[in-house]
């Protein structure tokens, strides 16, 4: 390990666990890159989501968004297409739209699709798939209200689902933020996780919350002022 990344562990006490404000606080405190570090949240939970009733997939807008320009295509015709143009998608087709992704160009971030196109996007489900890019009604990027998913989308609403072991990564912001502001954000997406806990998930739900930089040590959380916090 470098002495900057030596340094910044010795800022993170490894056997603490740390309030949300302390947590966010020291997690952009013990940066050292020059370039703007994403602070990342990495959340165990009591789930298992080899039952399909205990796999979670949503979607959670982040106050101050991720501070990441996203680029994003949009399947639709007529009117729907025009309304996604307007909305500021990045581009926006029907077949031409797929025969250029099966050309190879993948060079957008997310990917909005109406209803009715779906059979069509269906072509690309082993492009887009393993990339997580396929459209999908659970995190609301199959509607035909392609504008407001557009405008929330580059607003900064994230995507994210729960891995085989229980964990749902996600971005909450950048270094430049602030503690504040990823406080916020982190709130914001801890809530969400509150609201779509399993009937069927027994035990503690909030296994373990760990906040890292891009380049930075892992921060970890109370999980108890966490849980303390959200049900409230």
């Amino acid at each position: 390990m470098g002495k900057k990344f030596e340094a910044a562990k010795q800022k993170v006490d490894r056997a603490k666990r740390y309030s949300l404000e302390e947590g966010c606080e020291v997690v952009t405190a013990a940066t050292f890159a020059k370039f703007d570090e994403t602070i990342e949240v990495a959340a165990r939970l009591g789930v298992n989501p080899r039952h399909a009733d205990q796999m979670i997939r949503s979607s959670c807008a982040l106050p101050h968004g991720t501070g990441k320009s996203v680029r994003i295509v949009v399947f639709a015709k007529g009117d729907r297409a025009a309304e996604a143009r307007d909305a500021g998608a990045d581009e926006v087709g029907a077949d031409d739209l797929v025969a250029k992704i099966q050309e190879g160009w993948l060079e957008f971030d997310a990917a909005i699709a109406t209803p009715d196109m779906m059979g069509l996007v269906g072509r690309l489900g082993r492009v887009l798939g393993p990339r997580n890019l396929m459209p999908n009604p659970k995190v609301g990027t199959v509607t035909m209200d392609v504008a407001k998913a557009v405008r929330e989308l580059k607003a900064g609403r994230i995507d994210f689902r729960t891995e085989k072991t229980g964990i749902v990564h996600a971005p909450i912001g950048k270094v430049s933020f602030g503690p504040d502001k990823i406080r916020e954000n982190l709130v914001a997406l801890l809530e969400t996780l509150q609201r779509l806990k399993p009937s069927t998930a027994k035990g503690k739900y909030f296994k373990s919350v760990t906040l890292a930089s891009t380049m930075g040590p892992g921060v970890r959380l109370d999980t108890n002022e966490v849980a303390a916090r959200v049900e409230a």
